[in-house]
């Protein structure tokens, strides 16, 4: 028997990061049930539903105030910290350091804006116009608020192209490299 007193169990967590349309929430998803995790993906879009205003205009509020960001990030990242759970959002390859696997998910901005338009609707240079600022824009807050560059994630543990992956065949992928070092898909 130990002598010394076990402390709570830190909760084991996955990040899972990328650019918008690059499969983030149904992959975080699909980890999730497969592996009875908790789900915490906090949005930009969540946090517009709470607050009662449409998503672009709190894109807008954020990017000429960080408090949004910040508030967004760290309620994240306290989500993240109550149990074992599968994180995905922009930044939780970031924020979330001490997770247990760290996966960036990446698309070209054509396929990306494929699959927002499939899923929001609209015309496709009209999405794709958007995706383009909002990546700029993204980029530009990240770096001035948190100095991170979003463009990098070298440190990832797994970093997936999903432009030809389903999102079944990369849940798979992250599920199967859990406990193994970096690696590329």
């Amino acid at each position: 028997m130990s002598d010394v007193a076990e402390g709570p169990r830190k909760p084991s967590i996955i990040a899972i990061s990328g650019k918008s349309g690059c499969g983030n929430s149904t992959v975080s998803r699909l980890v999730t049930e497969r592996l009875g995790r908790q789900l915490v993906n906090y949005t930009f879009h969540t946090m517009a539903d709470e607050m009662g205003v449409p998503f672009a205009k709190l894109l807008e509020m954020a990017k000429a105030d960080p408090s949004y960001d910040r508030r967004l990030d760290e309620r994240q990242v306290e989500m993240a910290h109550r149990g074992d759970c599968v994180i995905g959002s922009r930044l939780a390859i970031w924020l979330v350091r001490d997770a247990e696997l760290k996966v960036y998910l990446l698309a070209s901005s054509d396929v990306r804006a494929r699959r927002i338009q499939q899923r929001e609707g609209g015309e496709y240079a009209d999405v794709l116009a958007f995706t383009k600022r909002r990546d700029e824009s993204d980029r530009e807050r990240y770096l001035s608020i948190y100095g991170i560059d979003n463009d990098r994630y070298d440190f990832a543990d797994l970093v997936i192209n999903t432009e030809r992956l389903s999102a079944e065949r990369i849940a798979d992928v992250v599920i199967a490299a859990i406990g193994r070092g970096p690696e590329r898909a």
